[in-house]
């Protein structure tokens, strides 16, 4: 505007109109390159942006031959993660490489190896089980690419890892790099299987299901515990039978169950079904059952979980008569992880 009152109103042809544009054009060569900072390799920064200063990146020993699993994470994406075991060591560098050459200056570098139960309805609560630390450099200045190694050992891992509908129970490093204006914090996740057996017996379960005087039947399963290969051996005996059975299936439900009290969330996912019976048996019959569980995107049993989180599975045996009338009993049975199945 002060430009414009300072040249006047000339035409295209007027002198003023060229010493107008003129300064124009050298203003906005200026904003542009206030406002874009570029280099010769043509990278621009924003100038209300602010990217790190520093690349850090967390490295662990023997990564490329550890065993991964892939895990869903939001939507429909799958993420790698090297697994790690209750007990055992967690080793590896930290490799800090100032970015565009220049010394950084920081007021001390740390790295953590954290678990936490994430609730994902309320992501500001978190429930901390595990926080370790260990410092990796005292305040100073950082000149050119540095790899500071660190080690934290014995490491009792209290829980599996665990990814489900409303929780997640998640271990990971985090690097933090101290600065006066604002700390720089680079995570990497782990993932930990854990082999705990039940301490209780290990039963077979017997149990009668009937409608008076229209059905009598009585299912066996061979034990209430099974490790995540192993196979599910039962049978079904039709004691009693007045009513005309078309289809029988078997299923695998995990009941999520998080939160306590009037904050209490539960979501029941089947995680497989197959079909036992199709046609009407008869009195005395028996129908056998074998699930093969190894192929199941299966976990251990988790219990009251900081008095928070449970993941329980359940046997869910429906029968489905000519009305289409259901009919069905749960047995809750218990998953566990060994290490030759790991």
């Amino acid at each position: 505007m002060c430009i414009r009152d300072r040249v006047g109103r000339g035409g295209v042809g007027d002198p003023r109109h060229t010493v107008r544009r003129e300064i124009l054009h050298a203003a906005g060569s200026l904003f542009f390159r206030f406002a874009w900072l570029g280099g010769e390799h043509g990278s621009m920064t924003s100038l209300f942006s602010f990217s790190s200063p520093v690349d850090i990146d967390i490295r662990l020993e023997d990564e490329h031959e550890r065993k991964t699993v892939d895990v869903k994470t939001v939507g429909a994406s799958k993420e790698t993660y090297p697994v790690y075991y209750d007990g055992e060591s967690v080793r590896g560098s930290v490799v800090i490489q100032p970015r565009h050459a220049k010394k950084l200056q920081h007021d001390g570098i740390k790295i953590e190896l954290l678990g936490c139960m994430d609730l994902l309805y309320d992501r500001g609560n978190q429930d901390e089980f595990l926080a370790l630390v260990e410092d990796l450099a005292p305040a100073g200045e950082v000149r050119d690419a540095v790899t500071i190694p660190f080690e934290f050992r014995g490491v009792e891992k209290k829980y599996e890892s665990y990814q489900g509908i409303n929780v997640r129970l998640r271990y990971f490093l985090r690097v933090t790099m101290h600065r006066r204006i604002s700390d720089v914090v680079r995570e990497r996740d782990v993932w930990v299987h854990s082999f705990r057996l039940p301490s209780d017996s290990n039963h077979a379960i017997k149990m009668e299901v009937g409608i008076e005087d229209c059905l009598h039947i009585e299912f066996e399963y061979n034990k209430s515990k099974y490790h995540l290969k192993d196979v599910i051996v039962g049978k079904i005996y039709f004691l009693l039978v007045r009513i005309k059975i078309k289809h029988m299936e078997l299923s695998i439900v995990r009941r999520e169950t998080t939160g306590s009290g009037q904050n209490q969330y539960n979501e029941s996912e089947t995680i497989t079904k197959f079909e036992i019976m199709d046609g009407a048996p008869v009195r005395g019959e028996t129908i056998p059952i074998r699930l093969f569980l190894g192929g199941f995107d299966l976990t251990p049993t988790f219990r009251d979980v900081s008095k928070k989180f449970s993941a329980r599975y359940y046997l869910n045996l429906v029968l489905n008569d000519e009305e289409n009338r259901r009919y069905f009993k749960q047995q809750e049975i218990t998953f566990y992880r060994i290490p030759d199945n790991g």
